[in-house]
Protein backbone atom coordinates (compact mmCIF):
# COMPACT_ATOMS: atom_id res chain seq x y z
CA UNK A 1 0.00 0.00 0.00
CA UNK A 2 1.27 3.46 -0.89
CA UNK A 3 0.71 6.03 1.86
CA UNK A 4 1.41 9.76 1.85
CA UNK A 5 0.92 12.83 4.01
CA UNK A 6 -0.57 15.81 2.17
CA UNK A 7 -1.06 19.48 2.96
CA UNK A 8 -2.53 22.18 0.73
CA UNK A 9 -3.09 25.90 0.89
CA UNK A 10 -6.82 25.36 0.26
CA UNK A 11 -7.62 23.05 3.16
CA UNK A 12 -4.87 24.02 5.60
CA UNK A 13 -5.13 20.58 7.18
CA UNK A 14 -2.97 17.50 7.09
CA UNK A 15 -4.50 14.63 5.14
CA UNK A 16 -3.42 11.00 5.19
CA UNK A 17 -3.76 9.44 1.75
CA UNK A 18 -3.58 5.71 0.97
CA UNK A 19 -3.59 3.90 -2.39
CA UNK A 20 -3.55 0.22 -3.31
CA UNK A 21 -3.44 -1.34 -6.77
CA UNK A 22 -4.92 -4.80 -7.37
CA UNK A 23 -3.78 -6.39 -10.65
CA UNK A 24 -6.47 -7.86 -12.87
CA UNK A 25 -4.25 -8.72 -15.84
CA UNK A 26 -0.92 -7.51 -17.19
CA UNK A 27 -2.39 -4.20 -18.45
CA UNK A 28 -5.34 -3.66 -16.09
CA UNK A 29 -5.63 -2.98 -12.40
CA UNK A 30 -8.17 -1.81 -9.85
CA UNK A 31 -6.86 1.18 -7.93
CA UNK A 32 -8.48 1.97 -4.57
CA UNK A 33 -7.70 5.27 -2.80
CA UNK A 34 -8.87 6.97 0.35
CA UNK A 35 -8.01 10.05 2.32
CA UNK A 36 -8.51 10.96 5.97
CA UNK A 37 -8.68 14.66 6.84
CA UNK A 38 -7.08 15.12 10.27
CA UNK A 39 -8.75 18.51 10.80
CA UNK A 40 -12.21 16.94 10.72
CA UNK A 41 -11.31 13.40 11.75
CA UNK A 42 -13.29 12.06 8.81
CA UNK A 43 -12.85 10.41 5.45
CA UNK A 44 -12.62 13.20 2.87
CA UNK A 45 -12.81 10.91 -0.16
CA UNK A 46 -12.72 7.31 -1.31
CA UNK A 47 -12.61 6.03 -4.86
CA UNK A 48 -12.15 2.90 -6.91
CA UNK A 49 -10.81 3.20 -10.44
CA UNK A 50 -10.51 0.47 -13.04
CA UNK A 51 -7.45 1.45 -15.12
CA UNK A 52 -6.35 -0.11 -18.37
CA UNK A 53 -3.01 0.61 -19.98
CA UNK A 54 -2.30 0.46 -23.69
CA UNK A 55 1.51 0.06 -23.75
CA UNK A 56 1.77 -0.05 -27.55
CA UNK A 57 0.45 3.52 -27.78
CA UNK A 58 1.62 4.85 -24.36
CA UNK A 59 -1.94 5.56 -23.20
CA UNK A 60 -4.28 4.72 -20.33
CA UNK A 61 -8.01 4.89 -19.66
CA UNK A 62 -9.77 4.78 -16.30
CA UNK A 63 -13.36 4.50 -15.07
CA UNK A 64 -14.04 5.50 -11.46
CA UNK A 65 -16.63 5.59 -8.71
CA UNK A 66 -15.91 8.32 -6.15
CA UNK A 67 -17.36 9.22 -2.75
CA UNK A 68 -16.32 12.71 -1.77
CA UNK A 69 -16.80 14.83 1.33
CA UNK A 70 -14.91 18.09 1.06
CA UNK A 71 -15.31 21.84 1.24
CA UNK A 72 -18.45 23.08 2.97
CA UNK A 73 -20.03 19.62 2.98
CA UNK A 74 -17.21 18.35 5.20
CA UNK A 75 -17.15 21.47 7.40
CA UNK A 76 -20.89 21.24 8.07
CA UNK A 77 -20.86 17.43 8.45
CA UNK A 78 -23.24 17.07 5.51
CA UNK A 79 -23.63 13.89 3.50
CA UNK A 80 -20.99 13.34 0.86
CA UNK A 81 -21.64 12.78 -2.79
CA UNK A 82 -21.26 9.78 -5.09
CA UNK A 83 -19.70 10.63 -8.43
CA UNK A 84 -18.51 8.76 -11.50
CA UNK A 85 -15.51 9.61 -13.57
CA UNK A 86 -13.61 8.85 -16.70
CA UNK A 87 -10.00 9.79 -17.30
CA UNK A 88 -7.43 9.23 -20.00
CA UNK A 89 -3.81 10.00 -20.74
CA UNK A 90 -1.62 9.78 -23.83
CA UNK A 91 2.16 10.17 -23.64
CA UNK A 92 4.40 11.17 -26.54
CA UNK A 93 8.15 10.59 -26.06
CA UNK A 94 10.21 13.71 -26.73
CA UNK A 95 13.64 12.15 -26.25
CA UNK A 96 14.94 8.76 -27.35
CA UNK A 97 16.05 7.85 -23.81
CA UNK A 98 12.46 8.08 -22.47
CA UNK A 99 13.24 10.75 -19.88
CA UNK A 100 11.10 13.51 -21.42
CA UNK A 101 7.48 13.17 -22.49
CA UNK A 102 4.72 15.41 -23.75
CA UNK A 103 1.49 14.26 -22.09
CA UNK A 104 -2.12 15.02 -22.91
CA UNK A 105 -4.58 14.07 -20.21
CA UNK A 106 -8.20 14.66 -19.39
CA UNK A 107 -10.85 13.77 -16.87
CA UNK A 108 -14.52 14.37 -16.31
CA UNK A 109 -16.54 13.68 -13.17
CA UNK A 110 -20.32 13.52 -13.07
CA UNK A 111 -22.84 13.10 -10.25
CA UNK A 112 -25.11 10.10 -9.78
CA UNK A 113 -27.58 11.52 -12.36
CA UNK A 114 -24.64 11.73 -14.83
CA UNK A 115 -24.59 15.53 -14.73
CA UNK A 116 -21.43 17.51 -14.19
CA UNK A 117 -21.16 18.45 -10.50
CA UNK A 118 -21.95 22.17 -10.21
CA UNK A 119 -22.22 22.71 -6.44
CA UNK A 120 -21.72 26.49 -6.09
CA UNK A 121 -19.54 26.34 -2.96
CA UNK A 122 -16.78 24.40 -4.70
CA UNK A 123 -13.89 26.11 -6.41
CA UNK A 124 -13.88 25.33 -10.10
CA UNK A 125 -10.87 22.98 -9.90
CA UNK A 126 -12.86 20.63 -7.67
CA UNK A 127 -15.72 19.83 -9.98
CA UNK A 128 -15.47 20.50 -13.65
CA UNK A 129 -13.82 18.55 -16.38
CA UNK A 130 -10.09 18.97 -16.76
CA UNK A 131 -7.89 18.81 -19.84
CA UNK A 132 -4.16 19.42 -19.63
CA UNK A 133 -1.04 19.33 -21.76
CA UNK A 134 2.31 19.00 -20.01
CA UNK A 135 5.99 18.30 -20.44
CA UNK A 136 7.43 15.78 -17.99
CA UNK A 137 11.20 15.60 -17.54
CA UNK A 138 12.82 12.92 -15.36
CA UNK A 139 16.37 13.55 -14.17
CA UNK A 140 17.94 10.36 -12.84
CA UNK A 141 20.65 10.74 -10.19
CA UNK A 142 20.25 14.52 -10.03
CA UNK A 143 22.30 14.05 -6.89
CA UNK A 144 23.55 10.66 -5.70
CA UNK A 145 20.51 8.55 -4.73
CA UNK A 146 18.17 11.40 -5.75
CA UNK A 147 15.91 11.39 -8.81
CA UNK A 148 13.92 14.47 -9.79
CA UNK A 149 10.89 14.85 -12.07
CA UNK A 150 9.72 18.24 -13.27
CA UNK A 151 6.36 18.77 -14.94
CA UNK A 152 5.33 22.01 -16.63
CA UNK A 153 1.80 22.09 -17.91
CA UNK A 154 -1.25 24.06 -18.89
CA UNK A 155 -4.78 23.23 -17.70
CA UNK A 156 -6.90 24.08 -20.74
CA UNK A 157 -10.39 24.42 -19.20
CA UNK A 158 -9.28 26.81 -16.44
CA UNK A 159 -6.51 28.35 -18.59
CA UNK A 160 -3.95 27.96 -15.77
CA UNK A 161 -0.26 27.03 -16.09
CA UNK A 162 1.06 24.64 -13.42
CA UNK A 163 4.27 23.11 -12.12
CA UNK A 164 5.17 19.91 -10.30
CA UNK A 165 8.57 19.11 -8.80
CA UNK A 166 9.05 15.62 -7.42
CA UNK A 167 12.14 14.42 -5.59
CA UNK A 168 12.10 10.79 -4.41
CA UNK A 169 9.48 11.09 -1.61
CA UNK A 170 8.60 14.80 -1.79
CA UNK A 171 6.22 16.37 -4.32
CA UNK A 172 5.37 20.08 -4.66
CA UNK A 173 2.51 21.21 -6.93
CA UNK A 174 1.58 24.82 -7.70
CA UNK A 175 -0.37 26.75 -10.30
CA UNK A 176 -0.57 30.36 -11.42
CA UNK A 177 -3.91 30.91 -9.66
CA UNK A 178 -2.16 30.54 -6.30
CA UNK A 179 -3.16 26.96 -5.43
CA UNK A 180 -0.43 24.72 -4.04
CA UNK A 181 0.05 21.46 -2.19
CA UNK A 182 2.87 19.35 -0.86
CA UNK A 183 3.09 15.57 -0.41
CA UNK A 184 5.43 13.28 1.43
CA UNK A 185 5.29 9.61 0.44
CA UNK A 186 5.97 7.29 3.38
Amino acid sequence: METSLRFSGDSKSLRIHAKEKYPIDSNTHLQVRGELDTKWGALSFFDATLRHFFPDISASLGLAVLYERHGLALQHRKQGMIQYGVRGKKAFPVTANGLMYFNIKGRSDVDKEFKEDVRPHLRSHQWKSKVAAEFSWSILNFLPEQDVRIKLGYEVVEKVPYLQIRENNWTFNADMSGRWNIRYSL
